[in-house]
């Protein structure tokens, strides 16, 4: 039995998987997606050559000839945009009117770039990740919170959070 047709099968695969792409997107309720398969409005990242250390990886649209290296620059994303308090599904008791928020974001928040909160679907620009919202009366409510940058172009934005608020009554 010959064995070069075996051996020039396994470079074939091994070619391919070194020129194979990846893909990722955000959807509207701002999940990141990664998939081997095109996905419309995706960007195709570059995956460099594995060497057993970590490799940098960029994104660009898909359908876009591929850049050389000197003409790629990293983008800035954060990892974390979550609101950390009240927690879902947080039942607050006689708060007073007066909510008070917390944001857990990673990496921290970059000049420029703003935080825009959802109070019960209405927005409102927020300056820094705590923060008090008045005149949150008892029921339920829910809060979702946006990383703009200073062109209004938004970067990352949180699942929605629902809580509830409980106020005691006297007889």
């Amino acid at each position: 039995m010959e064995t070069r047709p075996i051996f020039f099968l396994l470079a074939m695969f091994v070619a391919a998987g070194a020129f194979a792409e990846a893909y990722t997107w955000t959807d509207e309720d701002g999940i990141v997606h990664y998939s081997d398969r095109p996905h419309p409005g995706a960007k195709i990242i570059e995956l460099g050559e594995s060497t057993g250390a970590r490799s940098r990886s960029t994104t660009r649209p898909a359908g876009t000839p591929n850049p050389t290296t000197e003409e790629t620059e990293p983008s800035f994303g954060y990892s974390i945009l979550e609101v950390a308090s009240p927690s879902p599904e947080e039942t607050l008791w006689n708060i007073e009117a007066t909510l008070d928020v917390t944001l857990a974001i990673s990496p921290p928040l970059r000049p420029g770039h703003l935080v825009r909160v959802y109070f019960d679907g209405e927005p409102r620009m927020v300056s820094g990740t705590s923060f008090q919202i008045e005149e949150v009366f008892r029921g339920v409510h829910n809060l979702q919170a946006e990383v703009i940058d200073d062109t209004g172009t938004l970067i990352k934005r949180s699942l929605p959070n629902r809580f509830y608020v409980q106020q005691s009554t006297i007889n």
